[in-house]
């Protein structure tokens, strides 16, 4: 299955020992993130530093580890479904319209998110953390 992930997810198993970064860590499913990832998490490092009670050295050799286990989706490829992906998000939250585009690039994927509101989104499947673990 391939899986776009949510950058609360990514967070989520940044901070926290959790299932959620058993199944990034231990997971045969193929992970997406949009290269945006990168900015997203230099612009929370300070919050996600302090959240997770860990070193920067450590942080980052998780960080390293996690981005082991997830491809990064190039910005061209997303580029062909920006618009689409905001008009499907303009709604709800157009803020997350990378990881739509990323869904619409990316064959067969699923959203992992548990931002209720992205369940509204049309032409792509939201999962939250517990409908995962109970499909995966």
């Amino acid at each position: 299955m391939n899986v776009v992930v949510d950058s609360n997810i990514l967070f989520s198993a940044l901070i926290r020992d959790s299932k959620t970064r058993e199944i990034l860590l231990e997971s045969d499913n193929e992970f997406f993130f949009p290269s945006y990832v990168f900015y997203e998490t230099e612009k929370h490092k300070k919050e996600l530093l302090a959240k997770s009670c860990m070193d920067e050295k450590e942080f980052l050799k998780l960080f390293e580890i996690i981005l082991s286990k997830i491809s990064i989706i190039n910005e061209k490829e997303l580029q062909k479904h920006k618009n689409e992906s905001i008009i499907l998000t303009k709604n709800i939250d157009v803020n997350d319209s990378l990881f739509v585009a990323s869904c619409l690039a990316i064959s067969k994927s699923i959203l992992w998110s548990d931002d209720k509101k992205l369940k509204n989104v049309k032409k792509i499947k939201v999962l939250n953390t517990s409908e995962i673990v109970r499909l995966l």
